[in-house]
Order: C-alpha cells, then sequence, then structure tokens
C-alpha cells in the first residue's frame, strides 16, 4: 500500500492538490488532536501552501463524509474538531455512569450574566443579581476556563472586567457570541452538552435569593 513520503508533500511543485490525500491528513490530525484546530494551525501541516479558502472547502467535504456516522466533524471557536454525536451520547455516557450532582444557581447566573452582559464588574454582576457574589463564584468560572479577566474599567480601584472565553464557546459548540442561545436556555444547553458535572457543587444559597431566582431576570441588553 503506498503512503505519503515526509519529504513529498500531498501537492505538485506546481501547488496542483490532491485532495483524497490532504483530507486523510486533516483527518489524522484532527482525531489525534486534543483541542479544535484553526485554520492557521492546519495550514501548518502544509507548510502553508494551503490557503484558508481550500482547506476550508475540503473541511467541509470532510464533514460530509462523516455524516450519519456516530462522530461528527464541526466548527467551533476554537477551530475545527471531532467529537460524538448527539445521538450517541446517551451511550457513551454509560462507559463512566455518573449522577448528574447539584449546581450553583449562583455560578449560573453569574455565567449568564457575564456571558450576555461583558465585559463586567464584580459590582456590576452583584447589582444585577441583587446579591453579593462570592470570590469562589468567580474563581470556579475561571478555574473551568470559561470566564477571564480581560481589562479593568477606569473608575477608581480599577476593578476587573470579565468575559467569557473560547473555551466557553467551545464546550456549548458554538462559534461566537452570536450564537448564543436565547437566555432562558442557557442552563439547558449546557446540560445538555454534558458538562454540568465540571460546575461546583455550590454553597448555599445566597442570602436574599429565593428559589423563584432565575436566569431569566436577567436580561439582554437592549440594541443601540
Amino acid at each position: 500500500m503506498s503512503g505519503l513520503s515526509v519529504t513529498s508533500p500531498p501537492f505538485s511543485s506546481a501547488g496542483s492538490a490532491i485532495p483524497a490525500e490532504i483530507k486523510r491528513i486533516l483527518e489524522a490530525a484532527l482525531l489525534t488532536s486534543q483541542e479544535p484546530l484553526p485554520l492557521p494551525e492546519l495550514s501548518k501541516l502544509f507548510h502553508g501552501e494551503l490557503n484558508a479558502e481550500v482547506l476550508r472547502r475540503l473541511l467541509e467535504e470532510l464533514r460530509t463524509d462523516w455524516v450519519g456516522k456516530g462522530v461528527e466533524l464541526v466548527n467551533v471557536a476554537g477551530g475545527w474538531r471531532f467529537q460524538a454525536t448527539a445521538e450517541v451520547q446517551g451511550f457513551l455516557e454509560r462507559l463512566n455512569p455518573q449522577k448528574p450532582p447539584r449546581y450553583s444557581r449562583a455560578v449560573l447566573e453569574t455565567l449568564a450574566i457575564i456571558a450576555y452582559r461583558q465585559p463586567v464588574t464584580r459590582g456590576d454582576i452583584e447589582e444585577i443579581r441583587g446579591v453579593g457574589v462570592s470570590a469562589s463564584v468567580l474563581k470556579a468560572l475561571e478555574s473551568r476556563g470559561w470566564i477571564a479577566a480581560v481589562g479593568h474599567r477606569d473608575v477608581p480601584g480599577r476593578p476587573a472586567l470579565y468575559a467569557t472565553t473560547v473555551n466557553f464557546l467551545n464546550d456549548l459548540n458554538l462559534r461566537s457570541l452570536e450564537e448564543l442561545p436565547p437566555l432562558e436556555e442557557l442552563d439547558s444547553v449546557i446540560e445538555s452538552r454534558g458538562i454540568m458535572e465540571l460546575l461546583p457543587v455550590p454553597e448555599p444559597m445566597d442570602a436574599g435569593v429565593t428559589n423563584t431566582g432565575s436566569l431569566l431576570r436577567v436580561s439582554r441588553p437592549a440594541e443601540n
């Protein structure tokens, strides 16, 4: 069986590509990567000799090649990756069955405020929620890699401004903030992605917050 030579790229010196071989290399790189790979990284596989348009077209073809299988190729904020389809995810979870733990409403409400109002300070979050935000809530979201400090507001004390990260979008299978679901669906989307267990089992409910506390209390900012 013939194979590619390390010294012989899958395209001629004239730049004419062999799509099947290029897709095979893209497929191998994506299947073995632990993280999504953006186009600039994938271009390195071919010494930068394939432009973004060509790579994107071949990736779309590769995505079609995998339609109907238990694994799909998707494009998220961090790049391209393979992942299990929703149809088989439930079966895969049987390999490591876990009882879904409780999660903090404070954490989810804080995440929602940051996602839909970013960038915001801790004071902004507390004003919207109507209660204090413990440092452990922000630390939990930072440790998860879903939020990060992106600057400081130019006011006395220079409080940190928080925003969501590319990792947050990747985990929700989104390419950009414009694809965020309606606010009232955010918690169900997080749960459906199988990442609820990564949120901490939290401290007692904040003083002043009742069981009717909900993400619905956090509205999107008005359009300019």
